[in-house]
C-alpha cells in the first residue's frame, strides 16, 4: 500500500501541515494500511533514528556558532574580511561572502550563518547605499553556499544516513565549496560594477594586520577542527565539543564580549533549534524506514535501470529531482527521505558515495535560497525587513551561479575526490 502512503504525504503537504507531522501521519497511514506491523513500531524507529553518536555533533556545532555570534567572534571575522577585500568595487558584498565561508566552517548551520553574518552586514550595506534587495539576496546566497563547508550539518547527516565517512565528506567539500564561493563572488562583482556600488575604504596593511590580530583566535577555530579530525586526534563529534569549549574560552576570557549571564539564553535558543531539527530528523527517519521496509529503493533502482544505463543521465536526474524538491521541502527532511532511495540507485551505477554526498549538499544549498521555501532567503529578508518577493529579481543570478558550480562538481568527480585521496588515502 505504498501508493496510499505517498497519496497521504501529498494531501498533508497540500493542507499545509508541518513537515514533521506530515511525515509521521503518512507513515502511520502506510503501516496501518499494511496491517502486518503494529503502529507502536514507529515510536521505536524514532528512537533508533535519533540514537546516534554522530548526531550529537549537530547541537554542539549549533551551540558553538551561537557562542561565536554572541561572543564577538563573528564581528571580528567580518572586520578582517573587510580589510582584505573591502576596498574593491562592491567590496562589502565580497566581505559578506568571505565572512560567510569562514563562519560556516565553525557553526555548521546555514541558518545560523545567515543570521549571524546578515545581522552584521545588512545594516552596513544599507548605510553605504547598497540596494536592500541585492544585499538581502547576497546574504541568503552566502548562507546557502556554505552547505559544503565543514562542519556542515547536512554532510554529517548524510554520512550518518549513508554510512559514509564524515571525515572524507568534510575534506571532499573543501574544493567544491571554493568553486561555489568563487561563482557567487563573480556574480556579486559583476552586479556591483553594473550597479556602480560604492567601494570600501582603501586597502591598508596596518589595518589588515590589526584586524587579523583581533580575529586570529576566531580564525583558528576552523583550523583546529579540520586538523584535529584529519590527524585522527578527535572524531567529528569530539571536534564539536572542542569547538564549543574553544568558543567559550575565547569569548569569555580573551575577547570578554560574552558574559556568564548570557549563557542561559544561548543554551535555551540552541535547545529550541536543536529540538526543531531533531523532530524533523526523527519523523523523517520513520518515513525513510517505511520506504525501505516496502522495498521502494530496489523498485526505484530497477525502474530507472530499465530506462537508461548511463550514469551521466542518472546524475542529471538526481540534480533535477533535488533542485525541484528543494524548492518545496525543508532540506533536512528532504535529505533524510531521499537518501535511502538515492544512495542505492547511485551505487548501482558506480557513483561514489562521497561524490554523491557533495552533489546532494550542493543541491540542498541551492534549495536554501530558492523560493518559495528557501530558509536562508527568509532569514535574510526577515533581518532586512523587506518582503521576500522583492528579492526575486536579484536572487536568481546567484542561484544561476550556484547551479553552474553544481554542474562542474557533478560531472568532474575529481573536484570532490582529489583531496580525500591525497590526504586520507580514500580509494573511492
Amino acid at each position: 500500500m505504498i501508493g496510499l502512503n505517498f497519496l497521504a504525504l501529498l494531501v498533508f503537504l497540500g493542507l499545509g501541515l508541518p513537515i514533521a507531522a506530515t511525515l509521521i501521519l503518512s507513515s502511520v497511514i502506510g503501516v496501518w494500511s499494511d496491517g502486518y506491523l503494529p503502529i507502536a513500531v514507529l515510536a521505536q524507529r524514532v528512537y533508533v533514528g535519533l540514537d546516534s553518536f554522530p548526531l550529537l555533533a549537530v547541537p554542539l556545532f549549533i551551540l558553538a556558532g551561537a557562542i561565536m555570534e554572541s561572543g564577538g567572534m563573528s564581528a571580528r571575522i567580518v572586520a578582517f574580511g573587510e580589510s582584505v577585500v573591502g576596498h574593491f568595487r562592491g567590496g562589502l558584498a565580497q566581505v559578506t561572502i568571505f565572512s560567510s565561508i569562514i563562519f560556516s566552517g565553525v557553526s555548521g548551520s546555514q541558518t545560523a550563518d545567515t543570521a549571524a553574518v546578515g545581522s552584521v552586514m545588512l545594516p552596513q550595506m544599507k548605510e553605504r547605499g547598497y540596494p536592500v534587495a541585492f544585499s538581502t539576496s547576497l546574504v541568503a546566497a552566502s548562507g546557502g553556499m556554505g552547505m559544503l563547508v565543514p562542519p556542515s550539518i547536512i554532510l554529517i547527516l548524510y554520512g550518518f544516513l549513508s554510512n559514509t565517512s564524515i571525515t572524507a565528506l568534510f575534506i571532499a567539500g573543501l574544493i567544491p565549496a571554493a568553486i561555489v564561493c568563487l561563482s557567487v563572488m563573480f556574480v556579486a562583482y559583476y552586479m556591483a560594477r553594473k550597479g556602480n556600488f560604492p567601494p570600501g575604504p582603501a586597502f591598508s596593511w596596518p589595518r589588515l594586520w590589526m584586524t587579523f590580530k583581533r580575529a586570529a583566535w576566531a580564525l583558528m577555530m576552523p583550523v583546529i577542527i579540520l586538523v584535529g579530525i584529519r590527524m585522527g586526534v578527535v572524531t567529528v563529534t569530539e571536534a564539536a565539543v572542542v569547538a564549543v569549549v574553544y568558543a567559550l574560552l575565547v569569548s569569555l576570557f580573551i575577547y570578554k564580549d560574552l558574559r556568564l549571564r548570557d549563557l542561559p539564553k544561548i543554551f535555551c535558543d540552541c535547545g529550541v533549534l536543536t529540538g526543531v531539527i531533531m523532530i524533523v530528523v526523527g519523523s523523517a527517519s520513520i518515513f525513510a524506514w517505511y520506504l525501505t521496509s516496502q522495498n521502494v529503493p530496489a523498485m526505484v533502482t530497477d525502474w530507472v535501470r530499465g530506462m537508461t544505463d548511463s550514469h551521466l543521465m542518472i546524475l542529471l536526474l538526481i540534480n533535477l529531482v533535488f533542485l525541484v524538491l528543494g524548492c518545496f521541502f525543508e532540506v533536512t527532511a528532504l535529505l533524510i527521505m531521499a537518501v535511502p532511495i538515492v544512495v542505492p540507485l547511485a551505487l548501482a551505477y558506480g557513483i561514489d558515495p562521497v561524490h554523491l554526498g557533495i552533489i546532494i549538499g550542493a543541491n540542498l544549498g541551492v534549495g536554501l535560497v530558492t523560493p518559495p521555501v528557501g530558509v536562508c532567503l527568509f532569514v535574510a529578508s526577515g533581518i532586512s525587513k523587506i518582503p521576500i518577493e522583492q528579492t526575486f529579481r536579484t536572487i536568481f543570478p546567484f542561484i544561476g551561479a550556484m547551479i553552474v558550480a553544481l554542474l562542474a562538481i557533478t560531472y568532474v568527480p575529481d573536484i570532490c575526490l582529489y583531496l580525500p585521496r591525497v590526504l586520507l588515502g580514500y580509494e573511492g
